[in-house]
């Protein structure tokens, strides 16, 4: 591969192009051969389902592969990983403030445990961030919420290294909410209001 993944997806990749290539030599079209598939399938993404462990019971499935990543060495790598597994949030809460409210910006990004290094690594390489693990989910959160943090180093890595697609909208708004934080916006009710609009038709709420 010219561009390989850094994830643990990286095996579900490893273990499609093994069936893949089983495919091509008519391995499906006998017993064995569609047994073997099956094994490889159990050890793919989330498994089997019920009706391919109904018809197949003696299933086997092989070892997966597990990715050992030690750096990430292409920053265009963490805009394209952002592009797809990455979250800009932005929240108005009840607080006991003069104004009643609180404006909050967050930066996160979303794995299976079994990705914690790689959380890690992108700590590392940021210079900013910190793990949450979901207490009854096999996931990880790499958060980011201090303002300093958002506006000195992700939007500045996000500008020189632009994220693509639909999300790119998203983290456009979500420049324009810290923005107007940065203006003391948020500090009044008019700006309270232009934040919530822009919260509103963000990520979920985005029609375009």
């Amino acid at each position: 591969m010219n561009y390989p993944m850094l994830t643990q997806k990286a095996a579900d990749f490893n273990l499609f192009v093994q069936i893949v290539q089983l495919m091509n030599k008519g391995a499906h079209l006998n017993q064995a051969g569609l047994q073997q598939i099956v094994n490889i399938k159990a050890s793919l993404n989330k498994g089997s389902s019920e009706f391919v462990q109904s018809n197949f019971p003696l299933i086997n499935p092989v070892k997966r592969k597990t990715i050992e990543t030690t750096e990430i060495s292409d920053p265009h790598w963490i805009s394209g990983f952002v592009s797809g597994e990455g979250n800009f949030d932005a929240g108005i809460r009840k607080k006991n403030t003069k104004i009643g409210y609180q404006v909050y910006l967050r930066f996160r990004i979303t794995q299976h445990t079994r990705d914690t290094q790689l959380m890690e690594l992108l700590i590392k390489y940021l210079g900013a961030g910190r793990l949450e693990k979901h207490s009854r989910k096999p996931v990880v959160n790499l958060v980011i919420g201090n303002f300093s943090d958002l506006t000195q180093i992700i939007i500045t890595f996000f500008n020189q290294y632009p994220i693509l697609g639909i999300k790119y909208l998203d983290y456009l708004d979500w420049c324009k909410i810290a923005n107007l934080i940065k203006l003391g916006s948020h500090l009044k009710q008019e700006g309270l209001e232009e934040i919530r609009e822009i919260e509103i038709g963000m990520n979920r709420g985005r029609k375009e």
